[in-house]
């Protein structure tokens, strides 16, 4: 039994502990360490390093993109003195939509809880298409046929869906070993980088007003927050934790700092590697096809043998990213079916996996069915399904933290028991939160069509989904009831 089976007695929103041997509510001994890697694993560096940043600086403010990470990992610090402050009060897995029903109410709670369902499937279906396409990149490159992007991204659907089904400390160990590889070797090669000098020297031409004002800064931030998505797990997996009021705070901590300033450091050594002025034309022929920005970077500073590494890890980066989302969108469904949003078969936990099994099957069926429209439309694999989707998870995302940092703000408004001598974490935090959540949210809408690749059309109707998935959570959520009794 988990060490927070007392603070689940306590509460009669979430079912009978007891029932873990009926195989109805979830368990197990996840520590500090195990939910950081699951986030940082969602949060994909090599992903990120390989998609996000080419797209930040290409189509963004070039050698100025470093900043937005920061600018990023900054919001989110902010963002998360609040989010651990409530932390304790909030008995329930489920992460974003469990605070805002806390905080402002069940209906706005089932809302949200829908934008997280649709922020989660848009980025994990657009990593889908990403490792297609490098699946198929690596292959052509060793000499092999060029097969359509599908056929790869659905072979990596199909063993994801076979580790999703296990318990989750099977998939902790996957994304434990792929994490350490891929951050172990972007770390060499940011050390080579800097040790060498890069292009040109080493020069702080990056964080220079005149550098990050020469583009939009909108799109990099947009990437950025991206890149973030995922760090919400540290509260999804709260069920499955050794010690929830320990853990929980520092693994958010933890996350949020060391994937910001591994980014930011990262995305400035790929503009010392390739040079100020030169690194723009470079991420815009990674954009078109016509080379790899982060494997001719490895190729670079880390030999031929080094790029066949990086390309492994990148592979097994994207792999780790899609479980990951899996895992957490899994659980998602989960509850939602636990408070009668969702049929009840997907609230069942598997009896010998201790896995919401029929959830995570319904998500293989829901990836597989968005694929096989993206396939039949024939989208590029980059711009058409990871980059549309990406600013479609951004958008999500955003609404998501600011709906969370008013929860806050709401709850302890309401419990001034609660806040006295924590003015700091309980109402100061969270509205600074909600400021620079807002501005990131105008920087994300204006640039939006940039990020999408589409029509103003296109990209109102991308924009728009999360908002849509919100009006039918809330309007849904007036059937929602407090939690099945096993």
């Amino acid at each position: 039994m988990s060490a927070n089976t007392n603070s689940r007695d306590a509460d009669p929103t979430v079912a009978d502990p007891r029932a873990v041997a009926a195989g109805s509510t979830l368990s197990g001994n996840l520590g500090t360490g195990a939910i950081v890697f699951m986030v940082m694993a969602a949060a994909a560096p090599l992903t990120v390093i390989g998609g996000n940043v080419p797209l930040a600086i290409g189509i963004g403010n070039g050698a100025g993109a470093p900043v937005a990470f920061l600018i990023a990992a900054a919001v989110l610090l902010l963002f998360s003195i609040g989010f651990v402050a409530m932390t304790p009060h909030v008995r329930e897995a489920g992460a974003f939509f469990s605070y805002v029903t806390e905080g402002i109410g069940k209906r706005a709670g089932m809302g949200i809880a829908f934008v997280a369902l649709i922020a989660y499937t848009a980025i994990q279906v657009g990593i889908y298409g990403y490792l297609g396409w490098a699946v198929n990149d690596t292959v052509q490159f060793y000499g092999g046929p060029d097969v359509p992007w599908p056929v790869y991204a659905f072979a990596a659907l199909v063993i994801v869906a076979v580790l999703g089904y296990r318990h989750i400390e099977l998939s902790a160990k996957v994304l434990g070993v792929a994490l350490i590889c891929e951050v172990g070797i972007v770390v060499i090669m940011d050390a080579l980088i800097f040790g060498s000098g890069g292009a040109e020297g080493i020069n702080v031409e990056s964080f220079t007003s005149s550098t990050i004002t020469s583009g939009s800064i909108g799109v990099p931030i947009l990437f950025a927050l991206t890149g973030f998505i995922g760090f919400e797990a540290t509260a999804v997996f709260r069920d499955e934790a050794r010690d929830p009021a320990r853990t929980i705070p520092r693994a958010t901590y933890i996350a949020v700092a060391v994937i910001g300033s591994f980014y930011a450091i990262t995305c400035w050594a790929m503009v010392l590697g390739f040079g100020v002025d030169d690194v723009v034309g470079v991420a815009e022929a990674t954009l078109a096809g016509e080379s790899n920005m982060l494997l001719g970077l490895a190729d670079e500073y880390l030999g031929r043998v080094g790029r066949d590494v990086v390309n492994i890890l990148l592979l097994t980066s994207l792999f780790a990213c899609v479980l990951s989302f899996h895992n957490v969108i899994a659980r998602y469904k989960y509850v939602l079916a636990r408070k009668g949003l969702l049929p009840e078969s997907i609230g069942r936990v598997h009896a010998r996996h201790d896995s919401p099994s029929i959830s995570s099957l319904v998500q293989t069926v829901t990836a597989a069915l968005i694929l096989c429209l993206f396939a039949v439309l024939d989208l590029d694999p980059l711009v058409g399904v990871f980059g549309s989707m990406a600013g479609v998870a951004t958008m999500g995302m955003v609404l998501l933290m600011l709906s969370t940092s008013l929860a806050v703000i709401f709850f302890f408004t309401r419990r001034s028991d609660l806040r006295e001598g924590h003015l700091w974490s309980t109402r100061v935090t969270p509205v600074l939160a909600c400021l620079g959540l807002l501005l990131s949210l105008y920087l994300v809408v204006s640039n939006f069509t940039l990020v999408t690749g589409g029509s103003a059309g296109v990209s109102t109707f991308l924009g728009l989904i999360p908002v849509v998935g919100f009006i039918i959570g809330y309007v849904r959520g007036q059937g929602a009831h407090v939690a099945r009794k096993p």
